[in-house]
This record gives structure tokens, C-alpha cells and sequence, in this order.
């Protein structure tokens, strides 16, 4: 008889014991083993090899030639900026998001893209039956001979079907619920998913099929399932979004064939997603003039400028511990620049709560959007309302200055674009690029000036997105 293994692992972190334990070793948290028996005869091999055992040789990477392949373009521009161009064959893409937040409906809309032009596609659906699909093609007004339906579970089913059929684009609907009988564990447990994962990039990289796969994610936003998952398929998109607005974003964390960070922007209609093609006027048009707390910043997301619009409210408060609260920014980074101004800029913030939101859902990480965070709270404080067709950008540093940022050539003609009449930027920045003949470039030097520029005076002229 096979010799059966136990072991418990840690159904957060993949952690791995021979005995049961209150609280995992490796995350920290608790009552997370579970435990499970896999069979020593029936494991199935991991990864995926080039040749036979004993015949695979090194070789200098100078001798080794060099092909393009070429991307499959999925006629989503959205998407295809997301993944560097196109899908590229034998690539495996990991795609997350909340439940109903509209991974299943972009993917349906790819596979109907591509089989429209003869390519075939394999829609591999855990979830539904093929029925509950068709009803759902139906609303999106999809049908085509080339795109074929399964309802299956069980990996070595689907690997049988897809070297009978030869596909170019597989997608499984979703990971959690696949599964290999040589692992007694549940469907969705870390040793399901880390091996029907492994079986699927070996399935992809052999055969040169792109794999979809769609993943659950915890209730912290993060991908359900072993960090591993990550670190072994080639790409990692997110789907974010409220649920109560309309507007999808598409975010590339990890992307070996394009650059990561990218978003696609795209609008939940009754006929499915959307593309949106300037997403920095979407973000704009509901701006009120005239408000107070109120700065546009031109940030980066990849390779694309987006202008999106910081709202701050500061309010006094008769509590000990006056709140910090952000939407869209991580809270540290409002307390580290309030605390810039008390220091740097004699702003008395220390009784007041602060209210800082990213309008329109985005979030925004990269430094740029210091300054603009900035003269937002001094706004809000000073209750002097920003001029409206002020754009500003600029990372701000502990003794308050105001460093260089990166692409200022791309964010500037991205604001001229909107209409914008005058955008601040740091004065490492300027010189060594054009400025467009439509906007006024200032350079500003630490966090003082920034707000004597935006708050002394008021440019003329307004954007076309004015209301």
C-alpha cells in the first residue's frame, strides 16, 4: 500500500507542520491548520521540464537564440496596455477582485473578442453551469462557434480536453474551485491550489496555451490562498472598485513581459465593461469650483498620466486625539506631511481632525502627490479655495522641501490636454524639456512657496471640464 502522509498546513501562509499548533508559526495568526493527507504514489510532479531526465545540459546564454513571439491582441486597448501589449502564448495570468466586481464579465468579453477572429478559446467554469454562462454571454451579446463552455472541477479532465481541443486562450473561473484527486484536501485549501496551479504553468509553458486563471481574495483585498500563487504565474492583475460606482480599475502588480503598476480604466454598463478611454477627465467632471480643501495632482500609474482631483477636510475638534482619516492614501503619509506643515509652515493642526479622499476610487501610492496633499490641508485650513485651473505635482521632504519627480514632460502635456492654464512643479524640475505653448509652468522650492503660489493668487482661465 502507498505510504499516506499527514501534515498540517496553515490555510493563510502555506506554513507547514508535522503536528497541529494554536497559532501558525509564520503569519501569526490563529486556528489556521488544517490538517491534510497526500499520498507519497499518487503526488504529482510540480514545474515543468525541458527534456528527459539526464539529457538537459546547460548553455551560455550568448548561444541561446533569441524569437519573438507575437502577442495576441485581445482589441482591448484597456487591457492590453495592462498586460504590456497583448497575451502573450504560454503565459499564465492570475486575475483578483471582489466577488461581483466584474473579473468573470471581462474575461467573457475577451474570449468573445478573440474568437470572433478565429482564435479558439476554452472557458473553464468551477462556478456555474454551462447554462448559467450562456445566460450571461446572452446578456453581453456574445455567441460564437469558436468559444467553447466547460462546467469541469477536475484539473486532469480539463488537461485531457485542452490537448484534444488546442486552444489559444484557456480561462479558469476559478482556482479555488479546481482541484487533483491525488490531494485529499479540499478544493480551495493551499496544497489544492499551489498544485493545480503548478499543473496548470506546466500545461502552459509546454504547450505554449495563455491560461486565465480567476482567484477569490480575503477579506484584507489580498489574493486568497498561499503568497506562492504569486510568485508563479507570470502576471497579477487586480480588479478594484466600489461596488456603488460604476468605474473598474484594472491594476498590473506583477507583469514579467510589460511594465507593472499599469491600470485600464473601464465603466459597469448593462452590456458589460467599457472601455474609458481619458480616464482624467472621468475623475475631473463632477469638481466643484470655488471649494476650499480642493487640488488637482497629475499622478503616474505605470506608463500613463492620469489627473485626479484631492479633497481635504479639516475640522476642529474637543477631543484629546483628533482623527486621521484617508481614503485612497494610506493614512501614515497624511499624518508624516500634517506634521511637515506644523513644523515647517507653523500650521496649529494638532486639535483638528483631518479628512483626506482620493475622489473618483483611485488610489494613489507614488510620492508626487505630496505636494498636492499639501496645499490641499492648507486649503481646507486656511479656507481659501485653490484656483481651478491649478494643477500641481512634487514629492515633499521632512524639512519641507520640494523634490523632483519623475515624467514631468508627460504629466504637464496631460494637464495642457485638459485645459489646464498652470501647473506646479519643483524646481529641480525645470529646464531639459518642452513646455507646451498652452500652460504656464511655476517652479516652486519647499512647501512654503508652493502654498503662497496656490493659495496668494488665482490664475486665470478655467478647464473645459468646468461645470
Amino acid at each position: 500500500m502507498a505510504k499516506r502522509k499527514t501534515k498540517f498546513v496553515c490555510q493563510d501562509c502555506g506554513y507547514e507542520s508535522t503536528r497541529w499548533m494554536g497559532k501558525c508559526p509564520g503569519c501569526q495568526n490563529w486556528n489556521t491548520l488544517v490538517e491534510e493527507i497526500e499520498s507519497d504514489s499518487s503526488a504529482r510532479k510540480r514545474g515543468f521540464s525541458t527534456g528527459e531526465r539526464g539529457t538537459i545540459k546547460p548553455e551560455p546564454i550568448t548561444a541561446i537564440e533569441r524569437t519573438e513571439e507575437p502577442r495576441i491582441s485581445t482589441h482591448i486597448n484597456e487591457l492590453n496596455r495592462v498586460l504590456g501589449g497583448g497575451i502573450v502564448p504560454g503565459s499564465l495570468v492570475l486575475v483578483g477582485g471582489d466577488p461581483g466586481i466584474g473579473k468573470s464579465t471581462l474575461l467573457l468579453q475577451v474570449s468573445s473578442t478573440l474568437s470572433e477572429r478565429k482564435q479558439r478559446v476554452l472557458y473553464i467554469s468551477g462556478e456555474e453551469s454551462t447554462k448559467q454562462t450562456k445566460l450571461r454571454a446572452d446578456r453581453l451579446g456574445i455567441g460564437n462557434d469558436q468559444l467553447f463552455v466547460l462546467a469541469e472541477t477536475d484539473v486532469d479532465n480539463i488537461e485531457k480536453v485542452i490537448e484534444e481541443m488546442k486552444p489559444s486562450l484557456v480561462i479558469i473561473d476559478s482556482i479555488q474551485t479546481v482541484y487533483l484527486e491525488s490531494i485529499t484536501s479540499a478544493p480551495g485549501s493551499v496544497s489544492q491550489v499551489r498544485e493545480c496551479t503548478s499543473a496548470f504553468m506546466r500545461i502552459a509553458k509546454t504547450k505554449g496555451i495563455a491560461i486565465f486563471l480567476v482567484g477569490h481574495v480575503t477579506k484584507q483585498g489580498s489574493i486568497a490562498g498561499p503568497r506562492i500563487l504569486e510568485h508563479m504565474v507570470d502576471s497579477v492583475l487586480y480588479f478594484e472598485g466600489e461596488r456603488h460606482h460604476t468605474y473598474r480599475i484594472l491594476r498590473a502588480v506583477k507583469n514579467r513581459f510589460g511594465s507593472t503598476n499599469e491600470i485600464g480604466i473601464f465603466e459597469m454598463k448593462e452590456e458589460g465593461l467599457e472601455e474609458v478611454l481619458n480616464p482624467s477627465e472621468i475623475f475631473l467632471e463632477e469638481r466643484s469650483t470655488g471649494a476650499a480643501g480642493s487640488a488637482v495632482v497629475a499622478s503616474m500609474e505605470g506608463t500613463r498620466p492620469v489627473l485626479v482631483e484631492i479633497q481635504s477636510l479639516i475640522s476642529p475638534t474637543s477631543f484629546g486625539n483628533p482623527r486621521r482619516m484617508a481614503t485612497g492614501i494610506d493614512h501614515n503619509r497624511i499624518s508624516l506631511i500634517m506634521a511637515v506643515l506644523e513644523k515647517r509652515v507653523g500650521m496649529m493642526l494638532q486639535n483638528h481632525d483631518a479628512y483626506v479622499k482620493v475622489a473618483g476610487g483611485v488610489r494613489l501610492d507614488e510620492p508626487s502627490i505630496d505636494l498636492a496633499i499639501a496645499v490641499s490641508i492648507a486649503s481646507s485650513f486656511r479656507d481659501a479655495p485653490t484656483a481651478p485651473a491649478d494643477a500641481i505635482v512634487g514629492e515633499v521632504g521632512l524639512t519641507g522641501e520640494v523634490r523632483r519627480v519623475t515624467r514631468i514632460e508627460q504629466r504637464v502635456t496631460e494637464a495642457a490636454k485638459l485645459g489646464f492654464k498652470r501647473v506646479i512643479i519643483p524646481k529641480k524640475n525645470e529646464g531639459g524639456w518642452t513646455i507646451p505653448s498652452s500652460i504656464e509652468v511655476t517652479g516652486v522650492s519647499s512647501v512654503n512657496e508652493a502654498i503662497d503660489v496656490t493659495l496668494g493668487g488665482v490664475s486665470s482661465g478655467s478647464p473645459k471640464f468646468e461645470l
